[in-house]
């Protein structure tokens, strides 16, 4: 067994989380919960920089500068604007974010006006059985059959008007938190605010514990995630690995649990990097951490963004398990605590290769295994050898 790793504080855990939690942030709206985790960085005493729309870019010093490591959060969440303003005074919506109308149907939401906030509730366009009986049945499930009703006197366009509503305001979801003595936390929004809160535990266990990483690690904080763009532009360092924290969905045909961190293998952008993935597996194991290995198929996340922007770098997700992702969602305590402390075994492990620091090399020496070559060239004894494929031709 190693070096025991330092223990993340989940009452720390559980604060942050729901404090964040109370901060509206759909993506495009997140100054505030920027602000807030910026404060959380403040009082660690990690040094932080922060780009123009508000991504945070930390730095924890380690022994050695390179090859460094990124791990990456987002704070923006799944949401709504204001598509319309109907004639009848109601609004009409357009997702922020994917994520199905199914979830918002029922849902309190304040509408964010540039001059204030106002609030109202998300219904189908039938919305009384009394009126519609089964009728209600019968409604598609899409965001153009459903509608904003808010809560002010407003039965005509020139009401909302009058009110400062705007066409592309933005509109939160109510969380709607609760914590319950069985360790389940229920809300909407836990993607990706319990990934923040587990990593803020983690950075918290390190700099509190005095341990030192082997190299440096940059905790990222995006703000645009949801809508795809994420990681893009927020490395300016010569990172080598990347693991990005995000939410792992709880669901038939998959292998995520409530009570495990997952290491996916796998989403919608193809594999992740298969040293860096078993790097994580094999500090789960030696710290007798509970950890699945899934594969997500309609999924991106930060991990992504940062390939597609061009950068050279090892890739590898880290996921806490929840049930009912991007709707009403639920993970465990245990779950958080496992991803916490996988994070901190992380943090404080070497890299994965110290050749890494080198964006490019020359030879072959340095350049890494996924198998032993002659292992991988004589596993399938049904291949024939060279020499019998340039014999004698009759």
């Amino acid at each position: 067994m190693p070096e025991q790793i330092p223990e993340p504080d989940l009452n720390y855990l559980q604060k942050v989380l729901l404090e964040m939690l109370a901060i509206p942030s759909p993506t495009g709206f997140t100054d505030t919960i920027v602000r807030y985790v910026a404060e959380r960085l403040e009082e660690l005493g990690i040094p932080f920089e922060l780009t123009r729309r508000g991504t945070i870019r930390a730095t924890l010093k380690g022994r050695k500068s390179s090859p460094d490591r990124a791990v990456s959060a987002h704070l923006d969440t799944i949401g709504a604007s204001v598509r319309a303003i109907q004639d009848n005074g109601r609004l009409s919506l357009a997702a922020v974010g994917c994520w199905s109308s199914r979830f918002a149907e029922g849902s309190r939401v304040s509408v964010f006006t540039d001059t204030g906030v106002l609030r109202g509730s998300v219904l189908p366009l039938m919305a009384s059985g009394h009126a519609f009986n089964t009728a209600i049945d019968q409604m598609p499930v899409s965001w153009e059959h459903i509608e904003l009703r808010l809560d002010a006197y407003c039965t005509t366009r020139a009401d909302c008007e009058s009110l400062g509503i705007g066409i592309g305001d933005f509109v939160a979801f109510d969380p709607l938190p609760e914590f319950t003595e069985s360790g389940h936390i229920s809300a909407r929004h836990l993607d990706d605010k319990a990934g923040v809160a587990a990593l803020l535990a983690s950075l918290k266990a390190v700099v509190e514990s005095g341990a030192q990483p082997l190299i440096d690690c940059h905790p990222l904080f995006t703000i645009t995630e949801e809508t795809g763009s994420g990681a893009a532009a927020a490395l300016p360092w010569d990172v080598s690995e990347f693991v990005g924290i995000d939410i792992a969905p709880v669901a038939p045909g998959q292998h995520s649990s409530e009570h495990a961190v997952s290491v996916a293998m796998q989403d919608s952008a193809g594999p992740y990097d298969y040293h860096l993935s078993r790097h994580l597996l094999k500090l789960a194991r030696e710290y007798e951490l509970p950890a699945r290995r899934d594969l997500f198929r309609y999924y991106f996340s930060d991990a992504h963004s940062a390939i597609t922007a061009g950068h050279d770098i090892r890739t590898a997700l880290l996921a806490f398990g929840c049930d009912a992702t991007h709707g009403y969602e639920r993970t465990h305590i245990d779950s958080l605590a496992a991803l916490s402390r996988l994070l901190t075994a992380y943090l404080l492990s070497p890299p994965v290769f110290a050749s890494d620091s080198q964006a490019t090399g020359s030879s072959l020496e340095s350049f890494s295994h996924q198998l032993e070559h002659d292992t991988q060239m004589e596993s399938d004894t049904r291949v024939p050898a060279v020499d019998s494929l340039v014999g004698n031709k009759h």
